[in-house]
């Protein structure tokens, strides 16, 4: 799609990026009636799966709020919500992040400029107070809070219930004051009181833990309805010792403006278009679920912890912004795609044989990894392996790791199973794991929780890896390629090779695939 010249930056809230968006002919609105219960989410996949525009429903059934989805529903959206136009522009984020990291000191004075110019940006991403917050425009508590108001999706004809998707949840360490904010889903339970569904690793059930063991309540407050680069920064598990807000402020290349809530001791993004304060009485849990999830199946039900509400503030004439889960394409699977590429130089920190890693969408962006190394030494795709899994938490789940050399394409799944296929021998080549800690969700371990890992290396043998010699790969002269470029005009060719093929040229027709897997089960 051809793009206009849009601002040189949007507005850094939710509304900007919408206008954004529109400035681009990136967004469709839709003033038909649309139900949120089920109907909404489905229009939205088949919009997302066929690789279409942001959504702004403006007539929402039940609710006065439009509801905004589909916003990062393809990598370019996603780089426009931190003012890229190119995914290596993430690439470079990352080598600064890298640095932040495993900060050392500098060889030479060029490293010494360029590490200076990071603690330039840490200073600059700094967050501020905003003392007339656009969030507190409208204050509901007590008895007035009501969130049957909001526009909440039930995406899934089995999913237990309505449910916020893309609210930071923020909470603080008891001890230190320290905050915390991530991305999780919470469940509407009745007109004032939902479920937050959190892992025990996350840092609002650390806090947790924290409030029992002292005998208090936990405050949180969830903000809805932010600039989309905040949720992506909250859904970045790197492991920085920063402030998530300082952390948010270096996506942004600014600091986060925020404001003080009504009722808890929390600070929220001062643009947030919704807001909900309460608390979390230890012990206090209600069944939470089930729901569909990432994985393309619906998960258990489970007991989760109990948030009361007791304010809601919001700006004048809000937007609820949501998602949902499932099978991929989705927007987590978007955004994962763009968090591949920050990761990148931090892994090649920690393991500089690495030249390049990708988590391909279908591999719901975390099961499958294929890592390109600089191979010097037998033995080296174990180790990158093993490395890989060790380097950060979010690679704890990785169940595949397929190694191969750097002049692969990791991108291009053809050269991938090329590697695969001809430089893999099964007993000498796959590398298993047993029994390690696994996902709960992932339901084809033999034991939820439990699971084992293979790993694939799928690299040219060197050294006693062989016991014969290696094949000489076919290839041709640069003096020939270069003569035949030269005359691909004269040729008559001009029209061919100048994009991607099809891949179901060549056979791949993977949504054809899954939906009759679908139909079977």
């Amino acid at each position: 799609m051809a793009a206009t010249a849009p601002p040189q930056r949007s507005r850094r809230d939710l509304r900007g990026f919408i206008e954004l968006l529109d400035s681009r002919g990136a967004l469709r609105r839709i003033s038909a009636p649309v139900d949120p219960d089920l109907e909404l989410a489905a229009i939205a996949d088949r919009v997302l799966a066929a690789g279409g525009p942001g959504l702004l429903f403006e007539n929402v059934t039940g609710s006065s709020m439009p509801v905004a989805v589909n916003l990062l529903g393809t990598q370019e959206r996603v780089l426009w919500s931190l003012d890229m136009e190119r995914p290596e522009e993430l690439e470079a984020l990352g080598e600064r992040l890298a640095l932040l990291q495993q900060p050392r000191p500098p060889k030479g004075a060029r490293e010494a400029v360029r590490f200076g110019s990071v603690l330039l940006d840490v200073l600059r991403a700094r967050p501020d107070l905003d003392l007339t917050p656009p969030c507190r425009q409208e204050v509901f508590k007590g008895e007035a809070v009501n969130l049957d108001a909001l526009p909440l999706l039930r995406p899934w004809p089995g999913d237990g219930g309505r449910i916020i998707t893309l609210g930071l949840v923020i909470t603080k360490d008891p001890e230190t004051g320290t905050p915390n904010v991530g991305v999780y889903r919470l469940q509407q339970q009745s007109i004032n009181t939902m479920t937050v569904h959190w892992l025990s690793v996350r840092g609002g059930a650390r806090h947790l833990r924290k409030a029992a063991a002292m005998g208090k309540k936990l405050e949180i407050a969830i903000a809805i309805g932010v600039h989309p680069l905040l949720v992506m920064a909250a859904a970045t598990p790197i492991p920085v010792q920063l402030s998530e807000w300082l952390f948010a402020g270096l996506y942004a290349g600014e600091g986060v403006r925020l404001a003080r809530c009504k009722t808890v001791n929390l600070e929220v993004p001062s643009h947030s278009e919704v807001v909900l304060e309460g608390t979390i009485t230890p012990g206090e849990e209600l069944a939470d679920g089930p729901f569909g999830d990432h994985m393309g199946f619906y998960g258990s039900v489970e007991d989760s912890p109990l948030v009361r509400i007791q304010c809601v503030t919001q700006r004048r004439n809000p937007i609820y912004f949501t998602t949902f889960s499932g099978r991929p394409p989705k927007e987590d699977a978007m955004l994962a795609i763009a968090l591949n590429r920050i990761y990148t130089p931090i892994l090649r920190q920690q393991i500089p044989e690495i030249v390049d890693f990708f988590l391909p969408m279908e591999g719901l962006s975390y099961k499958l990894a294929v890592i390109a190394i600089d191979k010097a030494y037998p033995g080296q795709a174990r180790r990158a392996a093993l490395a890989f899994w060790s380097a950060l938490p979010q690679f704890t789940y990785t169940k595949f790791v397929v190694v191969v050399d750097k002049a692969i394409n990791i991108r291009d799944p053809r050269q991938v199973i090329w590697a695969i296929s001809a430089q893999v021998d099964p007993q000498r080549d796959l590398f298993v794991l047993e029994n390690t800690p696994f996902d709960m969700l992932d339901f084809a371990s033999e034991r939820l929780g439990l699971g084992g890992r293979l790993a694939v290396d799928a690299t040219t043998k060197i050294g006693p890896e062989k016991r014969h010699p290696w094949g000489e790969p076919l290839g041709r002269s640069e003096e020939l390629e270069a003569r035949i470029d030269s005359r691909w005009v004269e040729l008559g060719l001009a029209d061919i090779g100048t994009r991607d093929p099809d891949p179901a040229l060549f056979g791949y027709t993977l949504e054809y695939v899954l939906e009759r897997l679908a139909g079977q089960t």
